[in-house]
């Protein structure tokens, strides 16, 4: 892990990459090392997302408990458990903390935040980073939050800095940064090829909407 004040972009695609498994499956502790640093953007950025960064750890516990109990061979992968939750019917029994259903939530974060990101490091100086976030999160997020979050998260996106400053504090020295938009279009693609494979295994399993 890097420093708990900056955010690095090279462990997030080490991560990634290293979480990509035969053709069409993701490991699931490469994805959550590789998340566990990314959502610390969230963190950086301020108090917008802290709501969201505090369900992801929440989440995490979850998934530990998971590879670490009697049935932790099946959590290896997110092929793996959605296979044996599909067979077992356990995504729907009750009192049952479903792995699958747990990661759906961190699936749908790392949606916005690479996004988020993208289009960030595709804008300009001059850009109103309060725009960016909104759209980010509208197309995003926003559809799985009831209204009141969505609310309050609109309104306190409005407290986000300008782009140079945002980028300063999330990625510290002017050095850090130069290297972190070197290395951020190949993490982008890892974010990319990752959200991709587990939203297919999502839709062919059927568990997009898992309660």
């Amino acid at each position: 892990m890097s420093n708990e004040n900056t955010l690095d972009l090279h462990y997030v695609h080490q991560s990634f990459q290293r979480s990509l498994k035969e053709e069409d499956d993701v490991i699931i502790e490469a994805y959550i090392d590789g998340y566990n640093e990314l959502v610390k953007f969230l963190n950086l950025i301020g108090t917008v997302f802290s709501f969201v960064s505090s369900d992801v750890k929440s989440k995490i516990k979850v998934m530990e408990k998971h590879r670490e109990g009697d049935d932790a061979i099946y959590y290896e992968s997110f092929k793996k458990m959605m296979k044996y939750e599909k067979e077992t019917s356990l995504h729907e029994k009750n009192g049952f903390v479903s792995g699958s259903r747990t990661m759906l939530r961190l699936h749908r974060g790392l949606d916005f935040i690479r996004l988020f990101l993208k289009r960030l490091s595709d804008s300009d100086d001059a850009v109103n980073t309060c725009t960016t976030c909104q759209c980010s999160y509208n197309e995003t997020l926003a559809e799985f939050h009831p209204w009141y979050i969505r609310k309050a998260a609109t309104l306190a996106m409005h407290a986000l800095p300008s782009r140079p400053d945002l980028l300063k504090k999330v990625f510290g020295s002017d050095e850090k940064l130069t290297e972190a938009m070197a290395v951020l279009p190949q993490t982008l693609q890892s974010c990319d090829e990752v959200y991709q494979r587990v939203h297919q295994l999502y839709t062919s399993f059927d568990f997009h909407g898992l309660p």
